[in-house]
């Protein structure tokens, strides 16, 4: 038993002497041819990129390192580095590519070049080629020849490779941690902007007799992935920070999608505009879910366009503040509109259908008069925004971008609203119709006794219904306002306390001899109010549209400017009465006084 243990034992050791000499001698063998063909597979490499990209690139690199037992293969500080002088030969040709790129990095590893398969079928099939924190350059300039090009190339690469290779593949090309560089010569001067942390993967590239003219590829490519994590940059007026958590894009589905993103003050709401100089809007921005359909990435390489099929955001929140304590800057804000600033995006831009999901507007301001801050609210806001563009072929065939959204003001009244954006009128022409019901009127207090010093101490939002066409200097319409119960407080502010005071007697008079109480009223008779508000050319869009809307509801219920000025000359009747009588009061006691030191 003894012997045949010391048997078994002797003849394992053999073997496993046997197998590690043959691995040695594997790897001597491997060492050996990849010194000897080093230099050629050096000459290959690089005839390999100068004939599959027509001579336009060429590789520079310190290194190559090939273990051919293993399949494995790194290269050393690699270039890839556009010709200039190919470049405007091929614009000459009108061959040239829209954009060329420069890629640099110190390390480029192949894993599992299959080397038997190589020699024994001349096919390269490579599993990954890995690019560690590249440096990609991309240089973009448009020529009208691309215009209805294929993303393919000119001449497939098929024709090189063909002398001495059937076919090379690679499953997977990583790009880890790229840091990328974006320049845009289409304008008078040249602009660029970056971007670090992105990871890319480019799946299935593939040259044969076959790929070039394959309808379901790209560039050679079945599919584009690309990620982006956690990543945040502080905007160039240093006023924000704008946060992605997750971005996501596959090419074959056409499918981004973005997990959160924010777009936050670094300051606070009071600390914002004095850090700017001067009243300016405060945004802050919280989206916890959007995805864009149907993106064409071909498209958007080739011309820097954004075409997808519909984009949808959900849960979420805008929230606009101005100190209204601050000087104005005074700025005329024409040109500023949301369809006009669309047409000011750099790149082309067209998403056929938005949907809006669940997403809380808000527009503050603090009033310089009353000290106070007066909100006004739209909450869970979902609908659709179709059309959005900039992109002049559309125009052309639709002119028009329609919102229709649906929300709840002050979280109480139901608000529907639909808006018609003329994207070609260069006044900013636009019109919105919408209804509000159901809502109490106290709710409102929120933002009419901070901003307009009237407080409503009752009334029932029956139905309210606007109609308006505005550009940018005036907006008209009609109004129509059914309440009924309706009383108000008209309020002031006293000098020394934080807190607005009730003009009693005042607001007695506005209620018994202005204020229609019900609309329609006692005798069935229903007020309508025209809109006809100048626009004050400093003022933001939703502040037009608010204050436009505004007009008609206080013109509705009795507030005209004759029964303002009516309640003004009364005011102003009795503070003079009770200045008289302070007057009074004070000459008595001075008599008094006189009479008492007699």
């Amino acid at each position: 038993m003894i012997r045949t243990s010391r048997k078994t034992f002797t003849v394992i050791k053999w073997a496993a002497g046997i197998v590690f000499v043959l691995f040695m001698a594997a790897d001597a063998a491997s060492w050996y041819l990849s010194s000897k063909r080093r230099p050629i597979v050096t000459k290959e490499l690089k005839d390999l990129v100068l004939h599959a990209t027509d001579s336009l690139y060429h590789v520079e690199f310190s290194d190559v390192n090939t273990n051919y037992l293993l399949g494995n293969a790194s290269i050393l500080d690699v270039r890839i580095l556009p010709d200039t002088n190919i470049f405007n030969k091929l614009v000459r040709l009108k061959h040239a590519p829209n954009n060329i790129y420069e890629v640099r990095l110190k390390k480029l590893t192949i894993w599992n070049f299959h080397p038997f398969r190589l020699f024994r079928d001349k096919k390269l099939n490579v599993d990954q080629l890995l690019f560690e924190h590249p440096s990609v350059v991309m240089i973009n300039k448009q020529f009208d020849f691309n215009e209805n090009r294929p993303a393919r190339p000119y001449r497939s690469p098929y024709t090189y490779i063909s002398r001495f290779l059937k076919q090379v593949s690679v499953k997977s090309i990583d790009l880890k941690d790229v840091s990328f560089k974006y320049v845009n010569k289409n304008l008078p001067l040249p602009e660029s902007d970056s971007l670090n942390n992105l990871d890319i993967t480019f799946k299935d590239w593939l040259i044969d007799a076959h790929s070039a003219t394959d309808p379901s590829r790209f560039y050679l490519l079945k599919d584009v992935l690309i990620n982006l994590n956690d990543y945040q940059f502080a905007t160039p007026d240093s006023l924000y920070h704008m946060n992605i958590n997750a971005l996501s894009f596959k090419a074959s589905t056409g499918l981004l999608h973005i997990n959160r993103f924010s777009l936050t003050p670094r300051y606070s709401e009071m600390d914002f505009g004095r850090v700017a100089g001067y009243a300016k809007d405060r945004f802050h921005i919280r989206m916890s879910d959007i995805s864009l359909t149907g993106i064409d990435l071909p498209l958007y390489v080739k011309k820097l366009q954004l075409s997808a099929t519909e984009m949808n955001i959900a849960n979420g929140s805008v929230s606009v503040f101005n100190n209204n304590e601050l000087p104005s800057r005074g700025v005329v804000r024409m040109g500023k509109f949301p369809h006009q600033l669309l047409q000011t995006v750099k790149g082309q831009l067209s998403v056929k259908k938005l949907n809006l999901t669940n997403i809380d507007f808000s527009y503050a301001l603090f009033d310089r008069y009353t000290r106070q801050k007066g909100r006004i609210t739209f909450e869970n806001t979902s609908g659709t925004i179709s059309n959005v563009t900039n992109e002049e072929k559309v125009k052309q065939r639709n002119p028009i971008m329609l919102a229709r959204l649906d929300s709840y003001m002050m979280g109480k009244g139901k608000l529907h609203v639909n808006f018609r954006f003329d994207l070609n009128a260069k006044n900013g022409a636009f019109s919105y119709d919408g209804q509000l019901t159901d809502m109490e009127g106290p709710v409102l207090n929120k933002i009419t006794k901070p901003l307009g010093l009237v407080q409503v101490k009752s009334g029932e939002v029956k139905k309210l219904t606007f109609n308006v066409t505005a550009d940018e200097t005036q907006a008209k319409g009609k109004l129509a306002f059914a309440y009924n119960d309706l009383s108000i407080g008209l309020l002031k502010k006293v000098q020394g306390k934080n807190r607005l005071v009730k003009q009693g007697l005042i607001s007695m008079l506005a209620n018994a001899l202005v204020i229609n109480p019900a609309n329609p009223n006692i005798a069935g008779q229903f007020i309508t109010a025209p809109i006809d508000f100048h626009r004050d050319p400093t003022t933001s869009f939703f502040s037009f549209i608010w204050q436009s809307l505004f007009q008609g509801i206080k013109y509705t219920v009795g507030l005209t400017p004759q029964k303002e000025a009516q309640i003004a000359a009364k005011i102003a009747q009795f503070e003079k009465m009770k200045a008289d009588r302070e007057e009074r009061r004070e000459n008595r006691q001075r008599r008094n006084e006189a009479r008492g030191r007699k």
